[in-house]
């Protein structure tokens, strides 16, 4: 069987060089799996190109945190542009294994789960999809379990509360230190300016997810999934 591990392209280089960081680790994890990477965009190569070769037994796993248009309207467009029978597997989602990584990104960026003054910017993509904002909001409150801090949502794109208006209710709540933990898998033009915004009102800014073994472990998950399905069909 063949995992497409589809990414939404883009022209920073440094997003499509995560996405194959991913599937690498991924391959790591289970050698006896074909692997591949595919873009829906701006990246090769394309989903549709992909798939030509992929077999009819392949399944496509978005590389995407939030259930929206990309995974809902985008992807399933290309696979059937393709008149390709590949399945396509949930995205990553609000995993605990990715709230993990974000939470681990904070520790590594000096923050104590025990410090009641930290106030965590948990900044993501927005989408017109108002389910999917609400699916992202609540990586917030899982990512606080266990630690004394304060979390909100921010949204770098789209809809409210934007960064100033998310970093101004941790203050009205209390939160002396603010630091951001960006919901994105990679570095992008997108977090260039949010790390804009947060040296510009000297807050810290932690790293994104990355290549981390959780991450990999979350898409082989997916995969697994579908696979279970289409075995259960």
């Amino acid at each position: 069987m063949t995992l497409v591990l589809t990414a939404h392209g883009s022209a920073d280089p440094r997003s499509a060089a995560n996405a194959r960081d991913i599937a690498d680790t991924v391959r790591r994890l289970r050698p006896s799996l074909d692997v591949r990477v595919a873009f829906c965009e701006q990246n090769f190569p394309n989903l549709r190109d992909a798939l030509a070769t992929a077999g009819d037994d392949a399944v496509v796993v978005p590389l995407l945190l939030a259930d929206a248009y990309h995974a809902r309207v985008d992807i399933p467009a290309m696979i059937c542009d393709a008149g390709s029978s590949a399945r396509q597997a949930e995205v990553l989602g609000e995993d605990d294994r990715l709230v993990a990584v974000l939470r681990q990104r904070l520790t590594h960026a000096g923050v104590s789960r025990l410090d009641h003054g930290i106030g965590v910017l948990v900044t993501a993509v927005g989408s017109s999809r108002p389910r999917a904002n609400s699916r992202t909001a609540l990586v917030a409150d899982y990512l606080v379990q266990h630690t004394r801090w304060t979390a909100t949502t921010a949204f770098a794109t789209g809809p409210h509360p934007n960064l100033p208006e998310a970093a101004q209710a941790l203050r009205d709540r209390g939160a002396t230190r603010l630091i951001v933990a960006p919901w994105f898998l990679a570095h992008g033009r997108i977090t260039d300016c949010v790390a804009d915004f947060a040296r510009s009102q000297n807050i810290s800014m932690a790293e994104p997810l990355g290549p981390h073994r959780l991450v990999a472990e979350t898409v082989l998950d997916r995969f697994d999934e579908q696979v279970a399905a289409r075995a259960a069909a």
